[in-house]
């Protein structure tokens, strides 16, 4: 391939495992030689050479969700433009596992993205010394980060609520330990204390469909309006509701922190935020790829999060109280 090409071996090599070091015309010719014999660069050896592998840990805490659908794919296509490739692993929002799961994928890929990892910030920061390590939707000091700014995106909808006049909103929060929740949790009170408004908190749940259910019974009796912390906890709140005869948003209003396309066709469609997380996916990578290739680069990249305004928020009717909790 590199007498094709019409340049020694060391350069043909370097043309395509460090482009940056070889002229454009030089790498352009090497590529095409390549391509037309069929050429495809052994991941062992070119291991051996650079020290790199090509491969990039991708952790999540779960794939039943279609939420992490969009990141994962965004990070897949961010990587086939850097020439990598993706190891997922599934960690359920299980510590030791994750742990588990981060230190196989470290034997094998030249660094790991971890997805709303749920370890201690003293593991997190021992893992980023000991290989390159993104974070998604969690920021530990100075790690490398990226993170969809929900928190701003449900306050911006709690916004939207206090505007229609709803003074009592329960928060229908997520897992135990989600760093993301507990940052909407301290923001949502502090703006309905600013407000003179009430956040009711209720959880931490499973974000499932059946605790949305449940939840929809416990509701407290002056809540006018619910924010829920992901799209399947407010299908299960709306299904909920519905059974019990309670109308949205005639009797109660109700928003999410993410928006699942199924929640622009339910009924009454649901206002939400729009999350950017193929972006999410593909920006992890790219930060990724900046350490691994040399340039550490410790900075956390906020992505913001739009709500999507819809039929089932309104004002609350005169007098309007919520149902008693069971």
């Amino acid at each position: 391939m590199a007498h094709a090409a019409g340049v020694s071996k060391a350069t043909a090599s370097r043309a395509l495992q460090r482009p940056d070091m070889v002229a454009e015309a030089t790498r352009l010719r090497v590529r095409e030689a390549a391509d037309r014999l069929g050429f495809q660069p052994n991941a062992a050896a070119r291991a051996l050479t650079t020290g790199r592998t090509g491969l990039i840990g991708l952790i999540v805490p779960t794939l039943a969700n279609p939420f992490f659908a969009p990141l994962v794919i965004g990070a897949q296509q961010a990587a086939e433009e850097t020439e990598s490739h993706l190891l997922i692993a599934v960690s359920e929002y299980d510590a030791e596992r994750e742990a588990a799961l981060a230190d196989r994928l470290s034997e094998q890929a030249d660094g790991l993205i971890m997805v709303t990892p749920v370890g201690t910030d003293a593991a997190l920061r021992e893992r980023f010394r000991r290989r390159p390590l993104v974070l998604v939707d969690r920021q530990v000091g100075r790690l490398p980060a990226v993170v969809a700014d929900t928190v701003g995106g449900l306050t911006a909808l709690l916004d939207h609520l206090l505007t229609q006049g709803h003074r009592d909103i329960a928060y229908v929060c997520g897992p135990a330990g989600s760093w993301s929740d507990e940052q909407r949790r301290a923001a949502l009170a502090a703006r309905a204390a600013q407000q003179g408004a009430r956040i009711h908190v209720l959880g931490p749940l499973p974000p499932t469909f059946d605790a949305g259910i449940e939840a929809s019974g416990a509701l407290p009796g002056a809540a006018t309006a619910v924010l829920a912390y992901n799209s399947y906890l407010t299908l299960g709140l709306l299904h909920g509701l519905t059974v019990a005869g309670r109308r949205v948003p005639d009797d109660i209003s109700l928003a999410a922190a993410d928006d699942l396309s199924t929640l622009g066709a339910t009924t009454p469609p649901v206002t939400a935020l729009d999350v950017p997380l193929h972006e999410v996916g593909a920006l992890a990578v790219t930060r990724l790829h900046d350490l691994v290739t040399g340039h550490r680069r410790t900075v956390t990249s906020r992505l913001p999060a739009a709500p999507v305004l819809r039929a089932s928020t309104a004002p609350p009717r005169s007098g309007a109280r919520g149902a008693t909790p069971s």
